[in-house]
């Protein structure tokens, strides 16, 4: 499977795993709490800093986040079609400082070092009695696994579409996606169950 993690030994990279989602969770807090437009904008361009320094290529860089943005602009776009356009600007810049720290976050950190992490947050919760801080964990995990693979199997089918000269359109897209995505989350499934990785709650 492919992965989000982007290899170097940048500050982020060396930086605690815990220290960056706790950061990043208090970052969001005070980027959707403030409408200020300069301070939005200073934070959309450190977040743009980060992301560089943490070494990731720039076409990588845009191939990765192109999706996540065009979803923000037709966000801010509603906005401004139905609020004024302070509310939109602020919507944009607010979504895409977000959106290139979490970049940042998920480039500069494993899938174990972020299930481990997750889990220990996690573990409060247990004592609810209700949910497993290792079954968080893992639902990160996987969450973070898949997104690349989906995001590499739809560009795949889009080429296969050309090569066959097809019309590419979302419905001719999604189908053999969706179709291919559940078929590896079943695959995934049975081999969790098979190792018995989830019998603890039992």
């Amino acid at each position: 499977m492919q992965s989000l993690y982007v290899e170097g030994n940048s500050a982020m990279h060396r930086l605690s795993p815990r220290v960056k989602l706790v950061s990043l969770a208090i970052v969001s807090v005070v980027l959707f709490i403030s409408e200020n437009i300069p301070l939005l904008s200073v934070a959309v361009l450190l977040a743009a800093i980060i992301c560089r320094m943490v070494g990731m290529p720039m076409a990588e860089g845009l191939r990765r986040l192109r999706p996540i943005f065009l979803t923000i602009a037709v966000v801010a776009l509603f906005n401004l079609i139905f609020n004024p356009w302070h509310d939109a600007l602020v919507t944009l810049l607010r979504l895409t400082a977000l959106m290139l720290l979490a970049a940042a976050v998920t480039a500069t950190t494993t899938i174990a070092q972020f299930i481990d992490e997750v889990t220990a947050l996690a573990r409060p919760l247990e004592r609810t009695g209700r949910v497993q801080a290792d079954d968080i964990g893992l639902a990160i995990g996987l969450v973070l696994r898949f997104v690349p693979e989906i995001l590499g199997r739809y560009q795949a089918i889009r080429e296969a579409h050309r090569a066959r000269g097809l019309k590419i359109r979302p419905t001719t897209l999604l189908a053999p996606l969706i179709i291919l995505t559940l078929r590896d989350a079943d695959n995934v499934a049975a081999a969790i169950d098979a190792r018995g990785i989830r019998r603890h709650g039992n």
